[in-house]
This record gives structure tokens, C-alpha cells and sequence, in this order.
């Protein structure tokens, strides 16, 4: 090329979550035999079937010649129509149509939203992060993320003492993230925590940017906890939320921002407009999936579906803590929210992870996986221990390092559908670190 022609933020991007799946595609291929893949947050491919009424809904919508055309470049304005009255039936912030904007995934919103804010512009995010949050943001920045402590030890709660002087000592910092309930920990946030990151927001200045997928997700035992927009107040924010983890559909590619107060802020006010003309560009968001939402969240047996998954998921945490509770190298709390956990490992045993391993049958794989490791000495002990459990188990998790945090562990999630499957995957990975230590 006559120049570089590389963003030089393009180095941030990292998204382990599907970068491993490398690694364990070629050792499934030398050791023809398949993976478990506890990686991903995705329902449908670990089995959780469609319900049928949600699939006629969405049948009988293809059958519209409407649904093949273009949507508003905000979105269908009777789908916003529909999800604004909603939000404002909560008694927080209220909305019109025009403050939702649809995206094809969050992903698509995320990107956007970072991508247009000033380089010098930085927002503020929970450690451990979510990459696609962390990524993006890093990325504009060109710069590392900018994070506050998640605390394992008190439920994974953000440490506001944490918050409050990063941003006060940093005035570079216009943004807090959100995630909540949260991704990757399965933390939900109670109402005070969060009424203290809006207070440190409304005091410097700043605007909230709260990703709400797992909105739905909340379990009976989890108390105190109320979405974004009751606790807002007059603080600027966008909450992020989608259809890929509550109805669920994943391949959907369909999520939206909700802006509050945008009126509050002229420089937000012109923000949220960038955003806006930067979607106008790509015309709109894919129709079809808007469509449906309205006869999908009103359907009679869509709530009693959330109940019924989110009963599910957290009768699966329980039994992780059944399996893993006597483990005494790891520490986690059990998952309030979503369906994921996180896994910590006892901090005195970093220095040693360099050096342990797993006993590999297969001779192939041990020398694919000692020439990674040769490659790549500064793999952390997290890192080592997953890609060991995949090169023995062929169960693929995620480390938890690469979520932007000093803490080893890894990320698991709750959706294997079959209880006898389920209970040998987490028993293969509770012996897996019981030898692995030992």
C-alpha cells in the first residue's frame, strides 16, 4: 500500500468469546471429536426450541408484502409507537417514537455509538467488560479501555469509591456504561448502586450509556432491581435492549437504543442526531423482526414464557453451585440475572498456572496445543487452563482475562438444555480444575 492504510485503534478489537472457537475447531479436527461449546450466549444452538406461537407470528408476518421492504430509517413507527408507550408506563423517563432507533443488533448500535464520539471522548465501563462494548470503545480511543472494579466478593457490585475517582481525576471521561443485568458475571445491580453511578453521572456531567439486553432476565430471588429508565431522572442516557436473548432470537439481528433526556444536553442533543444520519446511510434495519414485536410481546403466553426460562436458568445455577461449592480453588457467585457465571480462581495460584497442564490422550493435540504455548509465552494462566480443558475435555469456555480484568477465570453459560449433559459438563470441568492444581 502507498500508505498504512490500518487504524491504528484497529489493535484494540478483541472478542475472545468467538476468537477461540479457532483453536477448538482444530483440535475437533485432529481428534475428530466435537465440542462442547459453553463460549457463546447463544439459546437456540444449545437447544432451547422455538415456541410455536411465536413461530406463526412470525410465518404468518412473511406472508405481508410489507415485511420485505424497507422500514423507516428510525424504525417501524408503529413498533416505536408501541415500545415507547411502554417504557412510559414505567413512570421514569418518558419517550415518543422518535427517541428509538433500530439496528441490526447490538453489535450495530454499539459500534455506532462509539464510533462518533470525539477521539478525545471517553467512556467509562465495568471490569470485567463485555469486548464488544470495551472493543469499540478502545477502539475510537485508540487507546486502552477505561474501566471501574466490578467486585467479586460483594455479588460483583460496582465499586462506586472506584468510579467516582476515576472520573473525577479524569476529565477526558463524558460516559458511564452500564451492562445490567450483567454480561459476563450474571450480576444484577441493585437500585442503590446504580442510583449512585447516575448521582456520580449527574455531578461531572456525563451521560449513561446502559445495555439492557438481559432486561427480561432477572430471577425471582433477585431483589431490588428496577431498569434504567425509573431511576434516570434528568441524566442523559441511551438504554440498549433486543430480542436475542428473551424470545429468542439470536439470528434475529435486531436491537434498538431508547434515548432519554436528550433535550437535557445540546451537545448530547447533537449527538444522538450523528447517530441518527450515520443510520440513515445504511438506510434502515432489517423489517421483518421489528414487525413481529409488538404481537410477540402482547402474545398471552410470551411473560409466561420469561418466567418460565428465567425459573430455568436459575434452577442451573443452583446446580453449578451443587457441583462446583466444594472446589477449593475457585470462588463465584451464584448468577442473578442472564445466563452466564463467572468463575474466579484463588488469586495465590496465578503464579503456578504457567506451568500446569491436563492429561491430553491424543498425542496430536498435545503437540498442537505445546506449540501454541511455545508461540505465545505470555498466555495468561487463565488462557492456559481453558485452552488445557479443551485439548482434555473438549469443553470450550472463555477466560476471564480477556473480559479486561486482572482476575483468572473463566466464563461459563446456563443453556444446555439436557440435564444429564449439563451435569457431566460441569463435573468434567469441576475435575478438570481439581487436577489441574493438584
Amino acid at each position: 500500500m502507498r500508505i498504512d492504510i490500518l487504524d491504528p485503534g484497529a489493535k484494540e478489537l478483541n472478542y475472545e468469546i468467538r476468537q477461540i472457537v479457532d483453536i477448538a475447531q482444530s483440535i475437533s479436527s485432529i481428534s475428530n471429536s466435537p465440542i462442547t461449546w459453553e463460549n457463546i450466549g447463544d439459546p437456540v444452538q444449545k437447544g432451547e426450541k422455538i415456541s410455536p406461537w411465536m413461530k406463526e407470528i412470525v410465518s404468518q408476518t412473511t406472508l405481508k408484502d410489507s415485511s420485505y421492504a424497507y422500514s423507516p430509517t428510525r424504525g417501524l413507527l408503529n413498533t416505536r409507537e408501541f415500545l415507547a408507550k411502554k417504557n412510559n408506563a414505567l413512570g421514569g423517563a418518558q419517550i415518543d417514537p422518535d427517541d428509538i432507533i433500530f439496528f441490526n443488533g447490538l453489535g450495530d448500535a454499539v459500534s455506532t455509538i462509539y464510533n462518533l464520539l470525539k477521539k478525545e471522548a471517553r467512556v467509562i465501563g465495568p471490569s470485567p467488560a463485555y469486548p464488544t462494548h470495551s472493543s469499540a470503545e478502545a477502539k475510537h480511543a485508540n487507546s486502552s479501555p477505561i474501566t471501574y472494579n466490578l467486585n467479586p466478593y460483594k455479588t460483583w457490585q460496582p465499586d462506586t469509591k472506584d468510579l467516582y475517582y476515576k472520573v473525577k481525576y479524569n476529565p477526558n471521561i463524558v460516559g458511564m456504561m452500564i451492562i445490567n443485568p450483567d454480561n459476563p458475571t450474571g450480576a444484577v445491580f441493585s437500585t442503590k448502586v446504580v442510583r449512585e453511578m447516575i448521582a456520580i453521572a449527574k455531578e461531572f456531567n456525563m451521560f449513561l450509556i446502559v445495555d439492557e439486553i438481559y432486561l427480561n432476565m432477572v430471577f425471582k430471588s433477585t431483589k431490588n432491581y428496577k431498569p434504567i429508565t425509573t431511576l434516570i431522572g434528568d441524566v442523559p442516557a441511551i438504554s440498549l435492549k433486543g430480542i436475542s436473548k428473551d424470545m429468542p432470537w439470536p439470528g434475529g439481528r435486531c436491537g434498538w437504543m431508547e434515548v432519554y433526556n436528550k433535550e437535557k444536553d445540546e451537545n448530547f442533543s447533537n449527538y444522538i442526531d450523528s447517530i441518527l444520519r450515520a443510520k440513515q446511510l445504511e438506510v434502515c434495519s432489517t423489517t421483518l423482526p421489528q414487525a413481529v414485536i409488538p404481537q410477540i410481546f402482547t402474545h398471552p403466553e410470551y411473560r409466561k414464557s420469561i418466567k418460565k426460562r428465567n425459573d430455568f436458568f436459575e434452577s442451573r445455577s443452583k446446580l453449578i453451585h451443587k457441583i462446583l461449592s466444594k472446589n477449593p480453588y475457585i470462588y463465584f457467585n451464584p448468577t442473578q440475572g442472564a445466563f452466564y457465571m463467572s468463575i474466579i480462581f484463588n488469586t495465590k495460584l496465578y503464579s503456578s498456572m504457567k506451568h500446569k497442564t491436563l492429561p491430553v490422550k491424543n498425542n496430536e493435540v498435545r503437540n498442537y496445543l505445546n506449540s501454541i504455548r511455545e508461540r505465545n509465552p505470555a498466555l495468561s494462566g487463565d488462557t492456559l487452563f481453558v485452552y488445557e480443558l479443551l485439548a482434555s475435555q473438549h469443553i470450550c469456555l472463555v477466560p476471564l482475562s480477556s473480559f479486561v480484568t486482572n482476575l483468572y477465570g473463566f466464563r461459563c453459560t446456563l443453556l444446555e438444555q439436557d440435564d444429564e449433559k449439563f451435569i457431566d459438563i460441569y463435573t468434567r470441568i469441576n475435575d478438570s480444575i481439581l487436577q489441574f492444581f493438584n
